[in-house]
């Protein structure tokens, strides 16, 4: 299956407008890959919760058929999983997935 996961570690606001989400959300309008999957890890998890532009950027990404998904433990560590969730963001522990998507050989852009 053409499914790419974006890891999102990168709390930079600019970076994650004009890379994580121009590239996640482009890449479903232009076909270019058949899901896409914005895995929040770290820091992005506050960024998302706080900066109504990311919160925006999500949003116009959930539209476009992109899979949000955050890190349960940094969510919960940060004190933002209730607002992610209100978001419509899927909040879970990613140790296992992340490692299973390594291991597994699957396409996993780091940002």
């Amino acid at each position: 299956m053409d499914h790419l996961h974006i890891l999102w570690t990168n709390a930079d606001p600019l970076t994650s407008e004009n890379m994580v989400f121009m590239y996640g959300v482009n890449s479903l309008r232009m076909g270019w890959w058949d899901k896409v999957t914005i895995i929040t890890w770290g820091a992005t998890a506050k960024l998302a919760a706080e900066n109504e532009l990311i919160a925006a950027r999500i949003n116009e990404a959930q539209e476009a058929g992109a899979h949000i998904s955050a890190c349960k433990a940094c969510a919960e560590e940060l004190g933002v999983a209730d607002k992610l969730a209100g978001m419509g963001i899927e909040i879970k522990y990613w140790g296992e997935g992340l490692t299973d998507l390594i291991k597994n050989d699957r396409k996993l852009l780091t940002i």
